[in-house]
């Protein structure tokens, strides 16, 4: 009897490097909204490893010019509080987003990811708060980082949704 080869599972980045251009450049625009960003991550697929992808993520996100900030956090919205939040902190995170917004002309964004949901008013309004006595310039540098971590969040969560498995057995994200 033959031996049966087995074609191996489709890896986090196979996905993505297969999909239509356009296809890909909506899903980078939804993890982060700078067209010039989406189409130099989307124009130098294909990826040999979700890690090659994410790094390729970082370098563009750090290589974005002040326009491309501003389209980028044009597109943000603020961190919302659960519906379950006792009312006297949405009255306080809506003044901070308020002044926030006043002082830099733009949402304020934060990366949540990792943090318990417990935990994330406190870090929200502790972000805000201590946030809002930075300069502008320093505060943009600050911003810029965040939307990096979240663009890389983002595509994470996209590419598990594009039916692979995003974490092994024993509960740790493939490099491959």
């Amino acid at each position: 009897m033959p031996a049966q080869t087995r074609t191996p599972p489709a890896t986090l980045v196979d996905t993505f490097n297969t999909v239509p251009a356009e296809e890909a450049l909506a899903s980078l625009l939804a993890c982060l909204n700078s067209l010039c960003w989406a189409r130099r991550v989307a124009d130098h697929r294909p990826y040999p490893t979700v890690d090659a992808l994410l790094a390729a993520c970082d370098e563009a996100a750090y290589d974005l010019t002040a326009a491309d900030l501003t389209e980028a956090l044009a597109a943000e919205t603020s961190p919302v509080l659960p519906e379950d939040a006792y009312e006297a902190a949405h009255t306080a995170l809506s003044a901070a987003h308020a002044a926030y917004e006043a002082r830099f002309g733009h949402a304020f964004v934060i990366c949540l990811d990792g943090t318990p949901r417990n935990e994330a008013l406190d870090r929200v309004l502790e972000g805000i708060r201590s946030r809002l006595t930075n300069d502008p310039e320093d505060e943009r540098v600050l911003a810029a980082d965040e939307l990096r971590r979240l663009a890389r969040g983002r595509l994470m969560s996209r590419l598990r949704g594009a039916g692979n498995c995003a974490t092994s057995p024993d509960g740790t994200t493939p490099g491959t």
